[in-house]
This record gives C-alpha cells, sequence and structure tokens, in this order.
C-alpha cells in the first residue's frame, strides 16, 4: 500500500477542481497523508486574488445541471473541501517554485491554504512511496 497520496495540480479548469477536493478529502478522512503539488495553469486559483474556475467548453452544457446538483446537495466549495481536509487531516498544498517565479508570485501573495513554495525535486522526495496523480 502507498505511504501517501501525491497529486500535481496542473490545470485550471473548475472540472478538475471537484476531484482534487473529493481525493483529497477521502484520503484525509482515511488518515492517509496527502501532498498537493500546485503547477500550471492551476497556480493563480491558489493566489489571494484568485479568480473563480471556469468549466471548459467542452463541458458547458452540463455545466447548469452539475451547479443544480451540487446546489441541492449543498454541497461546499472545492476549496472549502480542500480546506477542511488540511484540517481534518495530513494534508500539505505546495507550489511549484518554478511556475511562482515565471509568475513573479511570492509567499505573501499566495492564499493562506498553500503551505510553502518549494522545487520538483523536493516535492519528489517527500512523496516516495505515494501513489502519484496528475490532474
Amino acid at each position: 500500500m502507498a505511504k501517501g497520496l501525491a497529486i500535481i495540480m496542473f490545470t485550471g479548469q473548475a472540472e478538475y477542481f471537484i476531484p482534487l477536493a473529493v481525493l483529497t478529502q477521502t484520503a484525509a478522512n482515511f488518515g492517509i497523508p496527502v501532498r498537493i503539488f500546485v503547477t500550471g495553469f492551476a497556480l493563480p486559483y491558489f493566489t489571494k486574488n484568485k479568480p473563480e474556475p471556469r468549466f471548459s467548453k467542452e463541458f458547458e452544457d452540463m455545466v447548469p445541471r452539475l451547479e443544480e446538483g451540487m446546489k441541492k446537495l449543498n454541497m461546499p466549495s472545492w476549496y472549502d473541501i480542500v480546506k477542511e481536509a488540511k484540517e481534518t487531516g495530513d494534508v500539505k498544498i505546495y507550489v511549484c517554485s518554478l511556475m511562482a517565479e515565471v509568475m513573479g508570485l511570492k509567499k505573501e501573495d499566495l492564499d493562506p491554504i498553500v503551505d510553502d513554495i518549494v522545487g520538483a525535486a523536493y516535492f519528489m522526495q517527500t512523496t516516495e512511496g505515494y501513489q502519484t496523480i496528475f490532474i
């Protein structure tokens, strides 16, 4: 069995933030350590001035039904689910140092949910033996 769950969050499309939240919360509830590496197009959504993630054009016909179902279930936002998972279990969120530099971001620009800015080598070393998922 894996020692933990490593999630590399690359995309900035809304439909991918749902599995990020669900997998993070589920692992945290089971006592499984989770490490999230935020890079690429996901980075803006982990800043203090984060935009609201947008759904892909490809799925725009499904969005009203999805939003209606989530509202009916009183489902919290992806952000609130991940924040709760951090309070529940061993969840750390790291921002890619290269992408932070490319985007001109410093730790003070990031949302408080982010634990640190680290390089890919650090992330890979600290998640050795973890099940890795790329979103």
